[in-house]
């Protein structure tokens, strides 16, 4: 059985793995050298500092993928709006592993006061996230063509958002 938890300090070398294969295989980030762990260690800390949820889906004690969301855009105003993302360990992909880990990211991030998720989804042919994010009620707000250069291609940037808790129907607190 799946379960999806807070990520702990000791997932990281697993996380930094799965990301790693994103992005010398995938066309999901536009990152073009794989980080290395301290620089992951960094990134999660960055987001935990937030108090933003950081979660991975676990399986028999082995890492399968990791979702988290950061502010959207450093500034405050864009304090209520996040950047999901999600990867997934490659044997894992096609199993709902990433709709479960969307749901529970997108609960997680409305416990702590965001209103909107938002989907900046690398190359346009990503119908895997795509497909995902569509699944969780996530609608299409826009692509950026050709933005992105990667394996000797341009690449799009598909957008995509989702209101969550009160949205924009009330002020925050």
């Amino acid at each position: 059985m799946t379960t999806i938890r807070p990520s702990r300090e000791d997932d990281l070398a697993a996380i930094t793995a799965i990301y790693a294969h994103h992005v010398l295989h995938g066309t999901g980030t536009f990152e073009t050298e794989p980080p290395t762990l301290a620089d992951m260690t960094a990134r999660r800390a960055d987001v935990l500092s937030k108090d933003l949820p950081y979660l991975v889906a676990e399986q028999d004690g082995e890492v399968l993928g990791f979702a988290y969301c950061n502010w959207f855009k450093p500034r405050p105003a864009y304090r209520y709006s996040a950047e999901d993302s999600i990867y997934l360990a490659e044997a894992a992909r096609g199993q709902g592993l990433g709709t479960k880990l969307l749901a529970a990211l997108t609960q997680a991030a409305e416990a702590v006061g965001v209103r909107k998720l938002i989907a900046v989804i690398g190359d346009s042919a990503n119908v895997g996230s795509v497909g995902v994010h569509r699944a969780q009620g996530f609608s299409h707000v826009g692509i950026l063509k050709d933005c992105g250069w990667k394996f000797g291609q341009w690449r799009d940037v598909v957008l995509m958002d989702k209101v969550i808790g009160q949205g924009s129907d009330t002020a925050p607190e």
